[in-house]
């Protein structure tokens, strides 16, 4: 596995990223979508563990007009400010450089994918209705009913899906009502690609990450990454 540190281009300037890369054959290119804390260890780790699965994963840095800061998870204080800052031109931006550069590097849309968490899992169903590529994970996404970023309510952009889309929501999520991840199902079914939701009966947000040990819940994230693997091999066309 090779990883490296990037530079994109952007209408605002350059983005970092950090990309990881299978050494053998690739199977495509991953865009994966920061968490509220930046391009933090974790999803850094995230790129790694896809590269060892075979694709080659590229993590912008969503917060590069605000320095690109990586929070530390305790700093809830400080992630609202910046948070607050990204517009729906400004992300939509962004993916089209992150698209654009895996395209370049040989893998159109086809071959493609994103996955999300946090904030980033918003984002990755809404890159799903906004391009067709071969498939789109969300994990503990918010902004169901209220929307974010400049975006619609996910629930009422989830029937417009273009590419195949999974979720993994966590059901003690206290900023994500249960209630509201069944109506994102059924608002997803509505979709004409294939959707699937999966909810942890003892998982919170953030359930996935192994470096916030009041959150992570072992089993949950696995099982998670499992479904997260096969939804890609199913269905991203790899040649």
């Amino acid at each position: 596995m090779v990883t490296s540190e990037l530079n994109l281009d952007t209408p605002d300037g350059a983005m970092p990223a950090f990309q990881a890369t299978p050494d053998g054959e690739v199977k495509g290119g991953v865009v994966v979508v920061q968490e509220a804390f930046g391009v933090t260890g974790h999803i850094e780790d995230v790129c790694r563990r896809l590269a060892a699965a075979g694709w080659m994963a590229v993590a912008p840095a969503l917060f590069h007009r605000q320095g690109s800061p990586v929070l530390d998870y305790e700093q809830f204080d400080r992630v609202m400010p910046v948070m607050r800052q990204l517009t729906a031109e400004g992300i939509s931006d962004d993916l089209d450089a992150s698209f654009g550069h895996l395209d370049d590097e040989g893998f159109p849309p086809a071959r493609t994918a994103i996955v999300g968490f946090c904030m980033g899992g918003s984002i990755a169903l809404v890159a799903a209705t906004q391009r067709a590529i071969g498939a789109a994970v969300t994990y503990y996404g918010g902004g169901l009913r209220e929307g974010r970023f400049g975006f619609r309510p996910l629930i009422e952009l989830a029937p417009g899906l273009r590419t195949p889309w999974e979720g993994h929501f966590g059901d003690l999520d206290k900023g994500i009502p249960v209630d509201d991840v069944e109506a994102l199902r059924e608002a997803a079914a509505k979709a004409p690609v294939p959707t699937e939701l999966y909810r942890y009966a003892g998982a919170d947000h953030g359930f996935n990450c192994d470096d916030r040990p009041a959150v992570f819940h072992a089993d949950a994230a696995a099982a998670a990454w499992e479904r997260t693997l096969a939804w890609l091999d199913q269905h991203v066309r790899t040649a």
